[in-house]
């Protein structure tokens, strides 16, 4: 009994001594961390103007290696031709003046939060318009070094980017928007971007963009050559693919809806002008605010777009439409006017016929001469006669089923709306299928 109260003392004494001595370690931890920082920052020790060496230690440029990931994109303007992406950036870099004892394991990285205290890469946004970083509630920025003195800097940034636009097929184009990053002042020989392995761009999986889908995105490089050396570069490429069904909705149907609606006039009786040419003039009007408001929503770009196009003809058959109720007056005018003269014309006639019968009435015991209506078989008359009235015989024609049907509208302006009614829908569904089919192809050639 004795032996085991023993065993249970000296177990109880070690326990508090082994917690002690943790307890211990762990301060001596945080003291070691300040002491580690002091020895390879301090005074004298580090100059952060000084770029890292090359790989094991060469005179070589110093790599960097850059991963993004990608948060959110907020939007993308066609007029401006620019886009807004907020991204947390990443460089990582190794200098071998930054090692450190790791103390077995136990510290495994240095954190900062002040850039100016290690050397940075001048990195730069080739593309960049406006850009900010985040300062709430503390800057979003960190800094780590590990022991074997590699570096990784991290910061969430805001950027918009100029992002030049093909508008020749909108809005049934894809736009590629690139993101390029690029030294400044070190030429290659003394500092080389490169993509980190893996997987260098990530992004956000709820990404919801109002028009716009992101289909894919490819990374590469970009190096440029200038007068004062060559220069490192690293570029990626979103390509977007933009919404249909908002343009269908807002854009396409309503005006396909006012072409129909200006051929409601070609239903309408020729004699009423007022219903005529208020519907005319407000389908005419009605489009060409609509395409006056597509136009303000893009840039003023010098080549013709798809809805350029679509907008174009679309007015023209709305326009043609007023015009059409023109020439219906005209004809209408002209088909009223000959019909005047035509009666004026029988009026004669019957003036004429009713004097001649007064005469005959007045004239009634007057004596005529009577010349003989038959003649003789050798009379050379009789025989130029007979030549006369001979009555040529011909095959019948087939009969013209359009002239057939035709000939139902006496008039020539009822021909004319009768024409339209069938021309116009006829027309526009060709254009539709010719101009659905081409830049429906030429979206897939593109792609």
């Amino acid at each position: 009994m004795g032996s085991g109260h023993y065993f249970w003392a000296i177990f109880y004494f070690a326990s508090l001594c082994s917690a002690s001595l943790a307890n211990n370690a762990k301060i001596n931890f945080r003291e070691k961390e300040k002491k580690v920082l002091d020895q390879i920052l301090g005074a004298g020790k580090y100059d952060a103007r000084i770029r890292p060496s090359g790989i094991n230690g060469t005179d070589g440029p110093a790599i960097v290696r850059i991963n993004l990931f990608v948060r959110s994109i907020m939007t993308i303007s066609d007029i401006k031709m620019e886009y807004s992406v907020q991204l947390t950036f990443r460089e990582q870099w190794t200098d071998e003046r930054l090692k450190f004892d790791d103390i077995q394991g136990r510290l495994k990285y240095l954190t900062l939060t002040e850039a100016n205290r290690v050397w940075m890469p001048d990195l730069f946004f080739s593309n960049e318009k406006e850009g900010h970083f985040h300062n709430i509630i503390m800057p979003n920025v960190y800094i780590r070094i590990f022991p074997n003195g590699s570096v990784l800097y991290s910061i969430r940034i805001s950027l918009t980017l100029a992002c030049p636009m093909n508008l020749k097929l909108y809005p049934l184009d894809r736009q590629i928007c690139s993101l390029r990053m690029a030294s400044y002042g070190w030429t290659t020989n003394d500092l080389v971007f490169l993509w980190k392995e893996g997987d260098p761009v990530q992004v956000v999986k709820n990404l919801h963009l109002p028009r716009f889908t992101l289909e894919k995105f490819l990374t590469d490089y970009c190096n440029s050559k200038t007068n004062t050396g060559e220069y490192s570069c690293l570029k990626v490429d979103l390509l977007f693919k933009r919404e249909f069904s908002y343009y269908l909705i807002q854009i396409y149907i309503p005006c396909c809806m006012l072409v129909i609606v200006s051929w409601v006039s070609f239903w309408l009786d020729q004699g009423a002008v007022p219903a005529r040419v208020s519907l005319g003039v407000t389908t005419l009007l009605t489009m060409a605010t609509q395409t006056s408001g597509i136009n303000a929503s893009l840039p003023p770009v010098s080549y013709t777009k798809a809805i350029d196009v679509w907008t174009g003809v679309c007015l023209t058959f709305v326009f043609g439409a007023l015009l059409e109720f023109a020439l219906v007056n005209y004809a209408s005018r002209s088909d009223m006017h000959k019909e005047n003269m035509k009666k004026k014309r029988r009026d004669l006639e019957q003036a004429s016929l009713d004097a001649a019968s007064d005469l005959l009435d007045t004239d009634s015991n007057a004596t005529f001469a009577m010349k003989p209506l038959v003649r003789h078989p050798g009379d050379p008359l009789a025989l130029e006669k007979r030549l006369q009235c001979e009555v040529h015989m011909q095959a019948p024609k087939r009969p013209n089923c359009c002239k057939t049907w035709l000939s139902k509208f006496p008039t020539r302006s009822k021909r004319i709306d009768v024409i339209s009614r069938i021309t116009f829908p006829l027309v526009f569904a060709l254009f539709n299928l010719v101009y659905w089919s081409t830049y429906l192809f030429r979206e897939e050639e593109d792609e």
